[in-house]
């Protein structure tokens, strides 16, 4: 495997893949804290008012889990910083388990919002949703992801796993209840691969691990209090939001490469 680490901000216009055209698309490495990442939330806030017209509330999707079983208690966290920067009408989507969301619920609203958690139960409820948020993204709608809920936004999306074939490539505590690292089908937002808490919970290991054993061609591990921010344009750009690392990882003949993107 080749390592090489280069502080680069990623130029406007770089190439992605299989980015679909929408407004832009914020796969944030960890959970909300708007004290701390405010200017996540002033982003997509503004991209959901751009859909509202004639002056009413802008409808947002917010979908959560909880594995304790108490998925309403998470909803705060999301809405208050929302409802703090636009008129806001919330759709709650409400995971519980063997309970897959309505793809309906997608349908006419103004931004999405898929919040943190147990990455597989996030994929086990959104599943059957996948179509129905890619029609919103395409039809412009922005869809803001944390931590899970960014893991499971590419067409191809890492669920977690703390071992590639037998070996350990990050911490058990990281695997999502997992062995196996384990790539499934996902919403289609993206055309790589996706880890978050990357160098604070050392989950940037596991994406290399992906990449290295074939299982993606290309990944991106996502720094907390960091986001990527896929183009509103739909040309394929990008940027680095927020005071961490964006790691992306490529397979090469020699193995793979990894390119640490920041902010600049």
């Amino acid at each position: 495997m080749v390592f090489v680490s280069t502080q680069i901000r990623p130029p406007a216009g770089t190439p992605g893949t299989g980015i679909l055209k929408a407004m832009s698309i914020f796969l944030a490495g960890a959970g909300p804290d708007a004290a701390a990442f405010p200017e996540l939330f002033d982003r997509f806030a503004g991209e959901v008012q751009q859909r509202t017209v004639h002056q009413r509330p802008a409808r947002v999707a917010i979908v959560v889990h909880d594995r304790g079983g108490n998925p309403e208690g998470l909803l705060p966290a999301y809405t208050e910083p929302l409802l703090a920067r636009l008129p806001l009408e919330t759709v709650p989507v409400l995971l519980h388990a063997g309970a897959p969301a309505d793809p309906s619920v997608f349908d006419g609203v103004d931004g999405v919002v898929v919040g943190g958690g147990l990455t597989p139960a996030y994929w086990e409820g959104l599943a059957g949703s996948a179509a129905a948020i890619s029609r919103a993204a395409a039809a412009g709608t922005p869809y803001l992801g944390f931590s899970a809920g960014a893991m499971i936004a590419p067409a191809r999306a890492l669920l977690g796993g703390y071992l590639s074939k037998g070996i350990e490539v990050c911490g058990e505590e990281c695997s999502e209840g997992l062995a196996e690292l384990e790539i499934r089908a996902g919403l289609g937002l993206a055309g790589f691969a996706v880890d978050v808490h990357a160098a604070q919970a050392g989950t940037l290991s596991r994406a290399v691990g992906a990449v290295a054993a074939g299982l993606a061609d290309r990944a991106v591990a996502v720094d907390e209090n960091t986001a990527l921010v896929l183009s509103a344009a739909g040309d394929g750009s990008f940027e680095v939001l927020g005071r961490g690392n964006c790691w992306d990882i490529r397979g090469s003949g020699a193995g793979c490469t990894v390119t640490v993107l920041n902010a600049g």
